[in-house]
C-alpha cells in the first residue's frame, strides 16, 4: 500500500493525458492534407528541400557539449543545499565536490585542446 499515491499519480497522468488527446482529436478541425509532397511544420509550406541546406557537424558537437556540461552543473546545486549539514561530520563532501571538479576541468581542458568549441 505504500505506493498507492504513486499509483494515484500515475493514473491521473494517464487520465489527465488521454483526455487531451481525445479532446485534441474530436474539438479540433479536419482538415485535409492537400500537400502530400511536403512536410506539415507550423502550418508554413516548406521554402526549399531540406537536403539543400546542410548543417554542420561543429554545431550539433557545440550543442552535445553544452548539454553534457549543463547537465554536470545541476548537480552544484543539492551539494551546495547539503553542505553545511555534512560539513560537520568532515571535510569528505568538499573532496568530493573537488574531484568531481576536477573530472569536469580536465574534460573541459581536453575538449578546448581538441578544438572542438572553435567555430568556423
Amino acid at each position: 500500500m505504500e505506493y498507492l499515491p504513486v499509483l494515484i499519480l500515475m493514473s491521473a497522468g494517464l487520465l489527465i493525458g488521454g483526455t487531451v488527446i481525445f479532446l485534441s482529436w474530436y474539438l479540433g478541425p479536419k482538415l485535409p492534407n492537400t500537400t502530400k509532397d511536403s512536410a506539415f511544420e507550423c502550418g508554413a509550406p516548406a521554402l526549399d528541400d531540406a537536403k539543400s541546406r546542410r548543417m554542420s557537424v561543429r554545431f550539433y558537437l557545440i550543442a552535445i557539449l553544452f548539454l553534457l556540461f549543463d547537465v554536470e552543473t545541476v548537480f552544484f546545486y543539492p551539494w551546495a543545499v547539503v553542505y553545511r549539514q555534512y560539513l560537520t561530520q568532515g571535510q569528505f563532501i568538499f573532496l568530493e565536490m573537488i574531484a568531481f571538479v576536477a573530472v569536469l576541468l580536465v574534460g573541459y581542458v581536453y575538449i578546448l585542446r581538441k578544438g572542438a568549441l572553435e567555430w568556423e
